[in-house]
């Protein structure tokens, strides 16, 4: 894995090494044999309905390093992780794939998927309908599309082959341009990511600035630095559906004891914000 000390450009190099990546994958397994392989395959799950219940959807992470923190978890165990996070409440699971900067591969997603029965996003930096038939071969339910660093005609191009390989995008904004970008391609799936990922800032302020302007029929997700249960609470308040947290998860020692309480605070939690309340 790299790490990125000046990660001023980070968004730009990552991209740029999921060219070349791709350029070698293709010549290695043709489409065609992703075709077939999907062809062979179990259908996808219902992705959007999963973050469509009256509940605190979350779509917990799998992510063993990134380019500004490098490694972040030791013990990571994607397969172990996956049934852990999802016995603990998880709507879904989101994982990472690539390779150079995040330390993931399809691998691991293979392996979450195995042992579970939510659905699975692959989240990479998806710039080709190449990678679209890819994730639908190796069994992801749904892929992210960031519109950063998408043209609209490619946005629109890979939201329409996902719908023909029955995956809904999840579809990453970070401004009003990207978020009107989006709409107007027709994405379904909009989140707001609170990480800005030519920086690495975290402002969750950023998803209160942008959740008025996601139209109604969309599914409004909220991504990054979200740590405790008053910060989904708020979003979800404030009209989000679902809510993206991986970090604060894969760097906690328990992931799925720390999901539970971001789920649902303890009882000595909320007595101790709520001092004069009986039991």
């Amino acid at each position: 894995m790299e790490t990125v000390s000046h990660a001023k450009h980070i968004l730009d190099r990552i991209v740029e090494a999921r060219r070349e990546s791709i350029a070698h994958r293709k010549r290695v397994v043709p489409e065609v044999a992703l075709k077939i392989a999907v062809e062979k395959g179990a259908p996808p799950r219902d992705f959007p309905g999963a973050l469509s219940r009256d509940a605190f959807n979350v779509i917990a992470e799998l992510k063993k390093a990134s380019p500004s923190l490098g490694k972040i978890r030791e013990d990571y165990a994607p397969a172990a992780l996956a049934a852990e996070l999802e016995a603990a409440g998880a709507a879904a699971l989101s994982v990472l794939t690539e390779e150079d900067f995040f330390a993931g591969s399809l691998a691991d997603l293979h392996e979450a998927r195995k042992v579970t029965k939510i659905p699975v996003l692959r989240k990479d930096f998806i710039i080709d309908p190449w990678q679209v038939w890819e994730t639908r071969a190796v069994g992801a339910d749904s892929f992210l599309l960031i519109t950063a660093i998408l043209s609209d005609g490619e946005l629109r191009d890979l939201l329409a082959l996902g719908r023909t390989l029955k995956m809904e995008p999840l579809v990453e904004v970070h401004s009003r341009e990207e978020l009107t970008r989006a709409v107007a391609a027709g994405a379904r799936i909009i989140g707001v990511n609170n990480r800005d990922l030519r920086d690495f800032k975290v402002r969750i302020e950023t998803s209160f600035e942008l959740v008025a302007e996601i139209p109604d029929h969309c599914i409004a997700v909220s991504e990054s630095g979200l740590r405790v249960h008053d910060d989904i609470s708020r979003l979800r308040l404030a009209g989000f559906d679902a809510f993206l947290i991986g970090e604060h998860l894969m760097k906690n020692a328990d992931p799925a004891a720390q999901l539970r309480e971001l789920l649902a605070p303890s009882a000595a939690v909320r007595s101790a914000a709520n001092p004069g309340t009986a039991d």
